[in-house]
């Protein structure tokens, strides 16, 4: 697996999980979030966005992780080895989600100028995590079989799974072609 799309809601860890794999697996992340954000939060044009995406997918390896699916699923999963659903509760997102926005630390998957802050744009924000699953994971999963149907599927709900899922992984990429070679 070398490049590897991680998708699921807000605060469902797919920014810690693509650094992790990264790390892990000796490849660069991508985090649509970070190339798609203007800082203060401004939009892009929808054009420079999928051109940044194209370029950042372009390598041979990647884990890439964000939604995006009607914007980027063309460019990305056709190139794809592995998608990762996380299925994690939205409590737990929400949990997530208002902790790191109270706390308001850097994040490395963000762009500069784009802090995360209590204000009515936040409540929004908390709806959106409440709803995901019911109002747009169903539009994401359709966009996915329609475009990468043929790319394996791996559903994992919470940290265990993660973890387990991680362990079974080879360190890098030469262990992991080191590995194929003695199969």
């Amino acid at each position: 697996m070398q490049r590897i799309v991680i998708l699921g809601n807000a605060g469902s860890g797919k920014s810690t999980l693509a650094r992790t794999l990264g790390k892990r697996l000796d490849i660069p992340v991508v985090h649509l979030d970070k190339l798609f954000w203007e800082p203060g939060w401004v939009e892009p044009d929808a054009e420079a966005f999928r051109t940044r995406v194209k370029e950042a997918v372009a390598s041979d390896a990647w884990v890439c992780e964000g939604n995006y699916s009607r914007r980027t699923f063309d460019l990305r999963l056709p190139r794809a080895e592995l998608v990762i659903w996380l299925d994690t509760s939205r409590f737990t997102c929400l949990r997530r989600v208002i902790m790191r926005s109270v706390l308001n630390k850097p994040r490395p998957d963000l762009p500069a100028g784009c802090s995360e802050r209590l204000d009515k744009a936040f409540l929004t924000f908390l709806k959106f995590v409440w709803g995901f699953d019911r109002d747009y994971r169903p539009s994401i999963e359709a966009m996915r079989l329609r475009v990468g149907a043929l790319v394996p599927v791996v559903h994992l709900h919470n940290e265990r799974q993660i973890d387990q899922f991680l362990q079974a992984l080879p360190k890098s990429r030469d262990e992991g072609a080191q590995a194929s070679q003695h199969v």
